[in-house]
């Protein structure tokens, strides 16, 4: 009885919202008792009933927001190719942009349909109902909301991670797709990483030199993400290189069997970039716009750049968090495994018995408190040097400003003049 009484609710309310209760989830969620269509870019409008029986992804997101047009620009390719090979695939976009100019030129890049910028109590309730906290943010349908996954709300991960190789975006194929990378993590070697059919090397200095690949057997291995437009990037190098070579001489003083090598994997957006910005680099690369760099941020997940991975001598997977660690631990992160982060964690939480709980911070007004992960830290962006930080942090609990233990330029209360 309560079932009954609650489904004659919704109906009732579905009807108050001018909305036909009994017509297909789509159009329940995207046409009003004014409007049966959506937008195309074509200009023409398109009904909200020729969804019916298609998959179809809710894009948020907002021409304001630079992920936003990164993430669409990556979309707006994968869209086209299923397109062309399968006929039950859409994307709506439901806007954040700021007015409607703004719409409209960030629309005007999208091949897929759209909601009225006009029509706020859409977006509004879309948002309610899918619990939209940040864009961009897809959020994946099925054609029939009975299924146990009809609804998918991490759309924008899934693109990143399979591209159009997650279509048609049920859990079924996302186990297979994740059983696969299992199996590929499980099974990489170095080789198969990075040579294809007809190259086998990597470059070197002076350009153009080639170095085998199968030279690198056997060493512990970076796989370094970045290119030279990234500003994270520009900081984080200069620190690379100079752990680089102290990883290098350390190895080299302790007379052990070990080496270390680091290749770039350039996201440059063409040859001059990459080759001004290889050459201050004292590592090897592979080629600019080579089709394995693709394949290795797919296979790696690799969502935001720079990004350190390395692998092991064995050409397996040893950590995608070089760059945090490198920051934590600087050299003494080699060779990174779990066995060696864990010793440096203990070291840490040692040196950390002899910090102070609260200190006053010269860049800062409020009183900074120590945080660990088990006590309110976490993952974090340091505000002094702007690079990744995790376990200890001096952390502002009135606005959320954190800093590494190390960054801290401890004062006296009194001796604070910051405005911030």
């Amino acid at each position: 009885m309560k079932d009954e009484t609650q489904a004659l609710k919704d109906e009732t309310q579905a009807l108050e919202n001018g909305k036909d209760f009994s017509s297909s989830r789509f159009s329940c969620l995207l046409a009003t008792k004014d409007r049966d269509f959506l937008l195309s870019p074509t200009g023409l409008q398109v009904k909200v009933s020729d969804l019916d029986g298609k998959v179809v992804g809710l894009l948020f997101a907002a021409n304001w927001y630079p992920p936003c047009r990164s993430f669409t620009q990556m979309l707006v390719g994968i869209y086209e190719e299923l397109k062309s090979s399968v006929s039950d695939f859409e994307i709506v976009y439901v806007s954040s942009d700021e007015d409607a100019d703004a719409f409209s030129t960030y629309y005007g890049h999208m091949p897929w349909l759209a909601t009225p910028f006009s029509d706020l109590e859409t977006k509004k309730a879309l948002n309610r109902k899918y619990d939209v906290e940040g864009i961009p943010c897809l959020i994946i349908l099925q054609p029939d909301d009975s299924q146990e996954d009809a609804t998918l709300g991490n759309g924008v991960e899934l693109v990143y991670r399979y591209g159009i190789q997650a279509y048609p975006f049920t859990n079924q194929r996302l186990e297979q797709l994740q059983r696969e990378d299992r199996e590929r993590h499980e099974n990489q070697t170095l080789i198969d990483l990075l040579t294809n059919y007809n190259r086998h090397h990597v470059l070197g200095h002076p350009g153009p030199k080639q170095v085998p690949v199968a030279s690198l057997v056997g060493k512990t291995i970076g796989l370094y993400f970045s290119a030279q437009w990234c500003v994270p990037g520009a900081k984080f190098t200069p620190k690379l290189i100079s752990i680089y070579h102290k990883i290098k001489q350390m190895l080299a003083i302790n007379g052990k069997d070990e080496e270390f090598e680091i290749v770039l994997v350039s996201s440059d957006r063409d040859q001059a970039s990459f080759d001004s910005y290889f050459s201050s680099m004292p590592w090897l690369a592979l080629p600019f716009g080579d089709p394995e760099i693709k394949k290795l941020a797919r296979h790696f997940d690799v969502q935001g750049i720079p990004c350190l991975v390395i692998l092991g001598p064995d050409g397996k997977t040893i950590t995608r968090h070089g760059r945090s660690l490198i920051n934590l631990y600087e050299e003494n992160a080699y060779p990174f495994t779990k066995a060696k982060v864990e010793q440096l964690e203990k070291q840490l939480e040692e040196e950390a018995k002899g910090l102070p709980s609260l200190v006053y911070h010269q860049e800062h007004r409020h009183q900074l408190n120590l945080v660990s992960d088990g006590n309110g830290g976490g993952p974090f962006i340091c505000c002094v040097c702007e690079e990744q930080g995790s376990c200890w942090a001096y952390q502002c609990l009135e606005c959320g400003y954190e800093v590494h233990p190390k960054c801290v330029k401890a004062v006296n209360r009194d001796s604070i003049s910051v405005t911030n």
